[in-house]
């Protein structure tokens, strides 16, 4: 019998004694343009995955067409506990250069940055994607459809946006909160 913090499903792929506290999002750096078949067979050997992706009109010269394309190119996100036998079926994926890390240690992505993509991307708000900001003062949004989203304050030409940013893999995104109330974090 498994305990509340535990997690595990048939098909899954988590052993019944991995914690829920054991598992942390990583990001992976794949080859360009394979993200999704890498994301998918990760899916297929029962990883949990996510690969946050936005539509595109592309054109060409006898058609436009709206592509779904990854939001951060070159990057898929896995929750494992970063077991040998993760690495392995990570590593065993082709089209995968490794982990996001420093110095060979793979640096694990907090919960709340990957819920915060998540959650902007489920909203009709408008967003783009935006270049990685370090500095900056860190805010929440109270209230409305993304209650307690964080991210970054910027200010510009009258505009008030948020700034979302993944530390691992330096990429970052931007929706607008004008009409949200924002607190420091």
């Amino acid at each position: 019998m498994s305990s509340p913090n535990q997690s595990y499903e048939a098909g899954s792929g988590l052993s019944p004694w991995v914690s829920q506290e054991e598992l942390r999002w990583y990001a992976l750096h794949t080859r360009a343009r394979h993200e999704k078949a890498v994301e998918r067979r990760l899916r297929d050997q029962g990883m949990e995955t996510f690969l946050p992706t936005t539509l595109e009109v592309h054109r060409w010269s006898d058609r436009k067409k709206k592509v779904e394309v990854p939001l951060f190119n070159c990057y898929v996100f896995v929750r494992c506990a970063l077991s040998a036998e993760d690495r392995t079926r990570v590593y065993q994926v082709e089209s995968v250069h490794g982990f996001v890390g420093v110095r060979g240690a793979s640096l694990p992505i907090p919960d709340e940055q990957i819920e915060s993509i998540r959650k902007v991307l489920t909203q009709s708000a408008a967003w783009r994607s935006y270049p990685f900001l370090k500095a900056g003062q860190r805010v929440r949004v109270r209230g409305g459809a993304m209650d307690g989203v964080e991210g970054v304050f910027l200010s510009e030409n009258g505009d008030h946006s948020l700034i979302i940013s993944v530390d691992a893999i330096q990429r970052s995104m931007a929706v607008r909160i004008d009409g949200y109330d924002v607190e420091p974090v």
